[in-house]
């Protein structure tokens, strides 16, 4: 059981008195409300999104233990595929917004990001809510879109950073595991993953759907000056599968470093092209976020 603190559960102890005090990583007055998503595209808008004019961008990140222990987790240190992976996603950003980074070389920014969630809906505790109220009793696991706020000298920074860049909003990436949930479709009941925009990966037949499943994915929020998020949303990459025992037993595979440095070469044989796994999740991303038209995919 996942008995780590999660800062989505701080809002329950805020009270308006001391909402300044609690308000990092709190979703209150992130800028876009919280979402119960049934299927992608994964992703969520504020009630108004002005002209966003020039953006910029922030190198990926990673978060590590992002809905789970974080040594659950795969480590993203150097020399790691993961690590690789995060460079590589993050040159690839740079060439679809080319002229507007926010930070060079080793420069960081101050404090948290904008924490983009998108996973399962989850207990206090941590675990996955499955709602047993459907038909015959069968249980279903909801998929929950969330942003965090940003902590003050994240936004004081980011701000004076953005205004020197003349850019209007910036883009915040991060990778990380998030649970989804597994699907049953057609007469034969065929188990399935929705991981994205036009992107399902199918299981064996065995699959618990009441068991969650881990996925490598690339979350992301297109935030103002004021540090409220404009749009956010998610894109999965990896689905590490379960075997037939360990999912009716309601365990989970954790993601390997083997299959992450096989997701650097993964490519989308349903495309023309072919191109790789990663660079069309990370594309989707960025113009379901920007809604603005993007350089043509090319496979390398």
């Amino acid at each position: 059981m996942n008995i780590r603190f999660q800062f989505e559960r701080s809002f329950i102890i805020c009270t308006v008195i001391a909402f300044e005090a609690c308000a990092t990583g709190s979703t209150l007055r992130s800028g876009v409300g919280d979402r119960i998503l049934e299927h992608p595209p994964f992703y969520a808008s504020a009630p108004t999104v002005p002209d966003t004019g020039r953006i910029g961008h922030f190198p990926i990140g990673y978060q590590r233990g992002a809905t789970q222990e974080a040594q659950f987790d795969p480590a993203a240190d150097r020399g790691t595929p993961l690590g690789a992976l995060q460079q590589e996603m993050s040159r690839y950003l740079d060439s679809l917004l080319p002229g507007n980074p926010l930070l060079t070389g080793t420069e960081s920014a101050p404090g948290t990001p904008p924490d983009v969630r998108f996973s399962c809906e989850a207990d206090p505790l941590g675990d996955c809510i499955v709602d047993t109220s459907r038909a015959l009793g069968r249980g279903d696991i909801r998929m929950r879109l969330a942003v965090g706020r940003p902590s003050n000298d994240w936004v004081a920074w980011t701000s004076a950073r953005m205004a020197s860049a003349a850019v209007a909003t910036v883009l915040v990436l991060t990778l990380e595991v998030g649970q989804y949930r597994v699907r049953q479709t057609g007469l034969l009941g065929k188990k399935e993953i929705e991981l994205g925009t036009g992107y399902v990966s199918n299981l064996p037949w065995l699959t618990s759907v009441e068991t969650p499943v881990n996925v490598l994915q690339i979350t992301g929020a297109l935030v103002g000056r004021d540090g409220r998020a404009l749009r956010i949303g998610a894109e999965g990459m990896l689905a590490r599968r379960s075997g037939i025992l360990a999912s009716a037993a309601g365990l989970q595979a954790l993601i390997t470093d083997r299959e992450v440095e096989e997701l650097r070469a993964a490519r989308r044989g349903d495309l023309a092209g072919q191109p790789l796994v990663w660079q069309v999740a990370l594309r989707n991303l960025v113009a379901g976020l920007t809604a603005r038209p993007l350089p043509t995919l090319t496979a390398p």
